[in-house]
């Protein structure tokens, strides 16, 4: 009887200590998406190799290829159509705060996205976005659109961002 007694006091006491256990507060620094060191999945599209090789023809010609050699370099890409310039989008109201973002073109393209207004009121704000807001500049920055993935955990902050981004982008058209 002791025994049992003995461990469920323990049970309760690891209980109360796991609920109680405060997660760390820190962001994570910007410098390790940068560097590579996110551990972002991969978005890379398209067919994947399943390893096996199709079976060998007994057909006159069968060690002969057919396939045509791989183009040397893509096709252009067509012009966005974007003004060269510096570019605000406009200031979104979201449940947290506004979201604004501000871009620059230069060559027809967009070379860098700025957050210029986002929320950083609590340490929770400042530990989401300091996250959140260079994934969503460097998104853009690939797609060259608005049209990116939202942040996990950021989805307030997500839309806000996308939706300025987009009024930016539809300035920079004319």
């Amino acid at each position: 009887m002791k025994k049992i007694v003995i461990a469920l006091l323990a049970t309760i006491s690891g209980v109360v200590l796991l609920f109680s256990y405060r997660t760390s507060t820190e962001a994570i620094p910007p410098t390790s998406l940068a560097a590579g060191t996110g551990t972002e999945p991969s978005t890379s599209a398209g067919p994947r190799s399943s390893g096996t090789t199709p079976p060998a023809s007994s057909a006159p010609g069968a060690g002969q290829s057919t396939a045509q050699p791989a183009p040397s370099a893509p096709p252009p890409v067509a012009s966005t159509g974007l003004a060269d310039g510096s570019y605000q989008g406009p200031s979104t109201s979201t449940r947290w705060g506004p979201v604004q973002v501000q871009i620059t073109v230069g060559g027809g393209k967009v070379t860098d996205v700025q957050a210029i207004d986002y929320p950083t009121e609590s340490g929770r704000d400042q530990q989401i976005n300091s996250y959140a807001i260079p994934r969503l500049a460097k998104e853009a920055l690939a797609a060259q659109s608005a049209k990116i993935d939202m942040v996990s955990g950021a989805t307030v902050t997500s839309r806000g961002y996308i939706t300025s981004l987009q009024g930016a982008l539809d300035q920079a058209k004319g």
